[in-house]
């Protein structure tokens, strides 16, 4: 085990040795490269990279350094994990909060690609509307891949507005529960959205954990519960490539349960 916390430290307790690993993943490296990429100067850099060494690491050949075979393993599971630590810190107080449970657990592994998101808080002077950011990224899209497991009376124009006046291509998933609230105070509009060729609807019918989300093709929405009994509706925002990637595979994951809804 002391070997084991002598190898984290030499990893993580260094900034400077971190970025190195990080920076060698991709090809061996020569000072003025290490220099310049680290933004510092060879008598701060060199003990760094000795320790490395030492630590069996990173070997130089000649006037270039590269990973070991063992750095090269260390270096490549870097990434996810830093990335992780980033997302967390990022929005720590919104996922030390949330019940995780409703995210499978391959996309728990991959948190990390949730970077650059942006915690959406509710406007407490219009508690019983839509986002307007949200109503807005709605309307830029091409494409929405949504899951809801609870009623807004929103839905029932805005999302037959996106389809017939915008033509965007649209599937919604909704829990039992939700779907027949729909169905038993806005069955028309609910049979109107049914008849556009451009939309899907689902039926989940298990338990998701989950509030609700939307991936489109310029954004990906994010709502989860909280542990504690009360629900503000803070959701997390993102436009990033990787982000919209998760969403989707989100979506697709939990089709594999839900049942299409073709007629009312």
């Amino acid at each position: 085990m002391k070997e084991k916390a002598k190898l984290t430290e030499l990893v993580f307790l260094s900034d400077k040795r971190k970025k190195l690993l990080l920076f060698l993943k991709d090809k061996p490296r020569n000072m003025a490269e290490i220099q310049e990429h680290l933004s510092a100067d060879p008598v701060s850099i060199l003990p760094q990279i000795k320790k490395l060494k030492e630590g069996k690491l990173v070997v130089q050949k000649r006037h270039t350094y590269e990973l070991s075979l063992m750095g090269v393993v260390v270096a490549d599971k870097m990434p996810p994990f830093l990335g992780t630590l980033e997302v967390l810190e990022e929005n720590f107080d919104y996922w030390t909060k949330r019940n995780l449970e409703g995210i499978p657990p391959f996309l728990r592994k991959r948190i990390f690609e949730l970077r650059n998101c942006k915690l959406v808080l509710p406007d407490m002077s219009h508690m019983f509307e839509l986002n307007p950011e949200f109503v807005e990224k709605l309307h830029s899209s091409t494409h929405i891949l949504g899951f809801t497991s609870y009623f807004h009376p929103s839905f029932t124009t805005l999302y037959p507005e996106l389809a017939k006046k915008k033509g965007v291509k649209i599937s919604l998933m909704l829990t039992d529960p939700v779907l027949r609230r729909f169905e038993k105070d806005f069955g028309e509009e609910l049979c109107t959205f049914l008849s556009f060729k451009n939309v899907r609807l689902f039926t989940y019918p298990q338990d998701p954990k989950i509030a609700d989300f939307t991936v489109t093709d310029n954004f990906f929405l994010l709502t989860l519960f909280p542990k504690e009994k009360i629900f503000e509706h803070e959701s997390l925002l993102s436009s990033e490539p990787e982000a919209l990637k998760w969403g989707t595979d989100l979506f697709f994951h939990m089709l594999k349960e839900a049942v299409q809804v073709k007629e009312i």
